[in-house]
């Protein structure tokens, strides 16, 4: 249930991918490269929603702040259906974003109510393994949901996801914050708590490198359809190694849920961002020397972008773990600020990058070795 309302976020990214032809050639034919703002415009509005949902989840409880959250998401998916300009279309996702902010970040602080330390990242990882199947199917789900009845048909995919996951919630879980433990929406107890959150060294930490972690994946994922399409001339079946792509990735969820008892949060993170520095350079190599023959390429690349997602997996699960340890009293407050200005500044990092896609690899693939390299240097000075 939990994966399912984390996967609002993934599903309202991955299977808008095959749209973004479409909306391109119809609402901004003389600038294809816009419709790449649909994904960045809709993480934005996440990132300023994920501002309110956690104290709002901290005033009315977990259920209800989700509920909202979920409702507004509908309302914008429905003026989407209606866009008949680019404009209005990425108001719309802005607004959306805002919404899916609601089930993702007050789900992490539901997490966060039941489990803590080395035992919420173990869940997490569980909770992401299953999520990862989402991902690997949106994509084919959109394709089908486009070829049946155009790009709008999507935004009605879009509601009927949040439905069945709004009402999974309200029938099988309990409600995790007592309104003994609310805290109220005043200035007062909501200036002390972000007070609190915002000067612990350790939540901070962990923010700048999910940004990072963040900031490279949401920059592939903005230029994954021409990447795929144009690059590298797999535009048919696109969908079908985009599946393939996030199955593979999932292993990392599995091996974190694994043995993050064993060696620890920070440790397994530190690794994988090393991992991820040392892949990104040798592909960097690769693309820009041209020494790879024509038939070796794509495998090279798609090896790349599975490296990608597999960091995610061994990482962002951890690595919320860590800067929530201390924080499980103002869990929906911690949860929001972390959340927004992660998403926020990575997308800031995710825009220039996919408007740069120039036919090659060569910025996503830049921007991933940046931010593993800055990333596995912060680790050093993170604790578990």
């Amino acid at each position: 249930m939990l994966a399912f309302l984390f996967a609002t976020v993934a599903f309202s990214i991955d299977a808008m991918l095959p749209a973004l032809p479409d909306i391109a050639g119809e609402l901004t034919p003389a600038n294809v490269n816009r419709a790449q703002l649909i994904l960045t415009a809709f993480m934005a509005g996440m990132g300023l929603g994920t501002l309110f949902a956690g104290p709002i989840s901290d005033a009315i409880g977990r259920k209800p702040a989700i509920f909202l959250g979920t409702a507004l998401y509908i309302a914008a998916a429905v003026a989407a259906i209606f866009a008949q300009s680019i404009e209005f279309l990425l108001a719309a996702r802005f607004v959306q974003g805002m919404g899916a902010s609601g089930p993702r970040i007050v789900g992490l602080a539901l997490i966060r109510d039941l489990y803590s330390g080395r035992e919420m990242a173990r869940i997490s990882s569980f909770v992401m393994m299953v999520f990862i199947t989402i991902p690997a199917l949106a994509p084919s789900i959109g394709a089908g949901i486009i070829w049946a009845s155009g790009w709008q048909g999507v935004f009605v995919a879009f509601i009927l996801f949040a439905l069945i996951g709004a009402g999974w919630l309200g029938i099988r879980q309990a409600e995790t914050l007592p309104p003994s433990e609310r805290r109220p929406l005043r200035l007062g107890p909501l200036t002390a708590a972000a007070r609190e959150v915002l000067s612990d060294r350790q939540v901070m930490l962990c923010t700048l490198v999910l940004t990072l972690g963040f900031g490279q994946m949401f920059a592939l994922l903005s230029s994954a359809q021409q990447l795929f399409g144009e690059a590298y001339g797999k535009g048919d079946s696109f969908p079908a190694w985009f599946a393939l792509m996030a199955i593979l990735s999932g292993a990392g969820t599995l091996l974190n849920a694994t043995f993050v008892m064993r060696f620890g949060m920070r440790r397994i993170a530190k690794w994988a961002y090393a991992m991820q520095t040392v892949v990104s350079s040798v592909m960097l190599v690769l693309v820009v020397s041209g020494v790879l023959p024509e038939s070796l390429r794509f495998p090279a690349f798609f090896f790349w972008a599975v490296s990608v997602f597999f960091m995610a997996g061994v990482t962002f699960g951890n690595l919320n773990a860590l800067a929530l340890q201390r924080m499980g009293h103002v869990a929906g407050m911690a949860a929001s600020i972390i959340a927004a200005l992660s998403t926020v500044a990575a997308t800031l990092i995710a825009a220039p990058v996919g408007l740069l896609y120039n036919g090659t690899a060569v910025p996503a693939i830049t921007a991933a070795l940046i931010c593993s390299a800055l990333a596995w240097l912060l680790m050093g000075w993170l604790r578990d």
